[in-house]
């Protein structure tokens, strides 16, 4: 008898993957008409709706739950859980909230539940107190009417609450979740794997790393305005970037969020699928943590090398970003001299100009700051989230040997490297940005202030804080500009991130699925349709 070989493991898995990929146990019930099936290489961290400020979680989160106002496609501002809002006085925002609108177990939405959103969002363990950091007081007027005091004039308000998504106080009461997941102490409770909010779609099934399931919710509010056609959706995470090539190409995948960039001339040409194009609004960069009196993953003691400017800039002039974009990239990208991305208010393309790549200036400038042997170093890096991450970081690895610094190379997922970040258990790490209000007091709030759990490192500059607060609350907007682009220079100019390059969008989705794609690389389903014959 001839042996049977083994399937190859590809086959395999796309096997595996034509089990989850559907609302019901695998081996039993019938599947719904249009369940959208998607993939990407890494999961959600939470489904707490306010412990991690991520990518990949919040596009979870939006199919479920809903802010006061919510982000087209097209990045514009839209009404969604508030019908309208205007400033009361230079300090107090009024929202005017939509009637007759359920959460997912039937309790109805009141500015009861606004309040106590807002406030459990700026709670210690919520990742997004600092987005709403301004905010004073939150109260409601009557049940469909709220007021936000701020601490000064924040003219950005409306921009920076379309990232606070509501949740039922009566739910959060209930299931004893009224304080948000301690994600840093990898803290469970019951809002990290249930959900309870207003959005288009309910959560049926999470198993982490494994399967999320959502239900159309047949009682939503904007269905007549957002007639989308979907009767569930269903994502399985794929690590494996030719097993999500392999799955769309036979059909067993609706829409991938982050195709391999080689793959793309192949899957503009399969006849089958769809590929589009955008540019991101996010940048991608390393962060060296100069605050501390010595690095705790090298053999330099009793001094930090990161600490002496010389070797920063050192490190951004040895890094080519140009070879990065070129090489890995494959031109999908745009290469980076700043973190605040293109496409945010206070962006400036002057100040978006990285050193020019000099070896052996790197060289002369470590031998200056006494390093001219180099010095040792951990990399820490996700190897699922951004796109060729961990390529990326190989080649940086590679780059920085070339001027003598011996870097160890950390790869994780996105689950155990960003608590990295959050817990400042990093000298050394990658880091994406993508500024959620698309105003650079984002990005400089979360990466240059002092109170960030994002920035690790260590930056102190006294004007930059007060920068940083002023822009915050200046309404002449000559002023705040010219605030900003102080802010991004001394920022630059401290070579405390090597930036790398702003990342480029490509969605790819079979023919007949349609998924607009945005700016913010978060796909929101409500306005996704199957194509009807």
């Amino acid at each position: 008898m001839v042996p049977v070989p083994p399937r190859p493991r590809r086959i395999a898995m796309l096997g595996v993957l034509a089990c989850l990929l559907t609302l019901v146990p695998c081996g039993g019930g019938v599947q719904a008409a249009n369940i959208l099936r998607w993939a990407s290489q890494g999961d959600a961290m939470t489904l707490d709706p306010h412990a991690q400020n991520e990518g990949q979680t919040l596009t979870f989160l939006q199919q479920i739950y809903e802010p006061l106002i919510e982000r087209a496609p097209n990045l514009d501002k839209v009404p969604c859980l508030a019908l309208s809002w205007r400033l009361v006085d230079p300090t107090t925002w009024e929202f005017k909230l939509r009637p007759n609108v359920r959460f997912h177990d039937g309790r109805p939405f009141t500015a009861d539940d606004v309040v106590f959103s807002f406030q459990r969002a700026l709670s210690p363990t919520s990742d997004m107190r600092e987005i709403i950091g301004s905010v004073a007081a939150v109260a409601a007027v009557d049940p469909l009417t709220v007021r936000i005091k701020t601490k000064g004039p924040d003219p950005i308000l409306p921009d920076e609450v379309t990232n606070i998504y509501i949740m039922s106080h009566g739910w959060s009461a209930e299931h004893d979740v009224l304080k948000p997941q301690d994600t840093a102490a990898a803290q469970e409770t019951f809002a990290v794997r249930h959900a309870d909010g207003t959005g288009a779609f309910v959560l049926d099934l999470r198993e982490p790393d494994v399967r999320t399931t959502w239900k159309r919710n047949p009682s939503w509010w904007g269905l007549q305005e957002y007639p989308h056609n979907l009767d569930g959706i269903v994502y399985v995470p794929v690590r494996n970037a030719a097993t999500r090539v392999a799955a769309l190409l036979s059909g067993e995948l609706d829409f991938v969020l982050d195709p391999p960039l080689q793959d793309l001339p192949r899957l503009e040409t399969a006849g089958s699928l769809v590929v589009q194009r955008a540019p991101e609004a996010r940048t991608i960069f390393l962060g060296m943590n100069e605050g501390e009196k010595e690095l705790q993953s090298s053999a330099i003691k009793g001094r930090n090398p990161f600490a002496d400017i010389r070797v920063r800039k050192a490190m951004n002039m040895a890094v080519d970003v140009n070879a990065i974009v070129r090489a890995i990239m494959r031109g999908q990208a745009v290469p980076a001299g700043n973190v605040i991305p293109p496409g945010a208010h206070g962006y400036d393309k002057a100040r978006d100009v990285h050193l020019p790549f000099d070896r052996e200036g790197a060289k002369a400038l470590l031998a200056e700051a006494g390093y001219p042997d180099g010095f040792d170093v951990r990399l820490d890096c996700p190897n699922d989230r951004y796109i060729n991450d961990e390529a990326i970081c190989q080649a940086v690895v590679g780059m920085l040997a070339r001027v003598g610094i011996k870097v160890t190379l950390d790869l994780k997922p996105r689950s155990l490297h960003f608590p990295k970040i959050q817990n400042n258990k990093t000298d050394f790490y990658m880091l994406g940005w993508l500024p959620d209000t698309y105003d650079a007091h984002n990005s400089l709030l979360f990466l240059a202030s002092p109170h960030s759990i994002w920035n690790r490192t260590g930056f102190t500059d006294q004007r930059m804080f007060e920068l940083i607060d002023a822009m915050a609350m200046e309404t002449d907007v000559a002023k705040r500009d010219a605030e900003i682009a102080e802010a991004s220079r001394l920022l630059r100019d401290g070579y405390s991130y090597i930036p790398l390059h702003h990342q480029m969008l490509a969605w790819v989705t079979r023919k007949g699925v349609q998924v607009p794609i945005t700016p913010s690389n978060k796909p929101h389903f409500r306005y996704a349709r199957f194509a009807v014959e």
